[in-house]
């Protein structure tokens, strides 16, 4: 039986007191909300908090809304919350689309975006999600807020911009008019990793696409956003041939590895592969929002 080290457990009241913990115990803390990713990794002696502070009661981080031209995401909003909201399915089903592959109904239950994205897994889903859509993170410590682009939010996989002291408060993903999305992904089995992903977002604008975003999971590290694609695809009109070109590019700039999930080169075609798919949904689904809002 794995069991993680002994550790300290403080649950927080405010983000103020969170943030206070995380102050005083420094290097030796960690935040934990559904605790699905972490959990694991101290049983598994991969990751030793000293302290543990627990953010569950924090609902003031809890919450889906439109400000401005921007969606705004707090960072303890579960993935079943983002999956049932009219609002998120209505701008960006590319989240819809991942969070309906994302593990099970309990992990959906009590799983946070806030988590998935510290993690920093090269192989989750909501990363390779939000680096399509060009969201952007806000990161909250003792001297202020900071707002940190999602292509640079991962340093690498399992670190992020969120330093010392510091944590991840609100995701914010720009709302577009005429804007469509899509996310394919290849699993072994239903809720289980992906072999590959990829998320495509964009808006047409007088029938070429613009605001373009790729990102893929599980082919490697730095796959978030890629921008040869994206210059591809921005300003071109919709065609098989571009969608052939794209799906190349996708292949050619992502880093996967031979593992139990597959070989390098099945990974390279399925990015390639699932990048063209959801290149094609995206175009129709921006169409589609392009009628509606005429």
């Amino acid at each position: 039986m794995q069991v993680p080290a002994s550790f300290d457990y403080q649950r927080a009241q405010s983000v103020d007191e969170a943030l206070e913990l995380l102050r005083r115990h420094g290097e030796e803390a960690r935040v934990v909300a559904g605790g699905h990713s972490l959990l694991p990794m101290m049983k598994l002696r991969l990751a030793g908090p000293e302290l543990l502070v627990d953010i569950n009661e924090l609902h003031e981080l809890d919450y889906i809304e439109v400000v401005g031209d921007e969606l705004r995401v707090g960072a303890l909003t579960r993935h079943r919350a983002l999956l049932e909201s009219e609002l998120v399915g209505r701008h960006f089903p590319i989240v819809h689309d991942a969070e309906k592959v994302i593990a099970d109904p309990p992990v959906r239950n009590r799983g946070t975006i806030g988590g998935s994205l510290c993690q920093a897994d090269p192989s989750e889903d909501l990363s390779a999600v939000c680096g399509a859509l060009h969201a952007r993170t806000v990161i909250r410590g003792a001297a202020g807020e900071r707002i940190v682009p999602m292509a640079d939010f991962h340093r690498g996989p399992y670190e992020t911009a969120v330093g010392v002291g510091e944590m991840l408060v609100e995701v914010r993903i720009p709302v577009r008019p005429g804007a469509g999305s899509a996310y394919e992904k290849v699993e072994r089995k239903a809720g289980d990793w992906a072999v590959a992903a990829a998320g495509v977002a964009l808006t047409l604008r007088e029938g070429r696409i613009a605001d373009a975003g790729v990102g893929l999971a599980a082919v490697g590290a730095g796959a978030l956003e890629l921008p040869a694609v994206q210059d591809l695809l921005d300003g071109r009109e919709p065609s098989e041939a571009l969608y052939e070109e794209a799906g190349r590019l996708a292949s050619e700039h992502c880093s996967p590895v031979t593992d139990s999930r597959g070989s390098a080169e099945y990974k390279r075609h399925l990015a390639g592969e699932l990048t063209r798919r959801a290149l094609r949904r995206a175009v129709a689904r921006a169409g589609a929002a392009v009628e509606r809002e005429a």
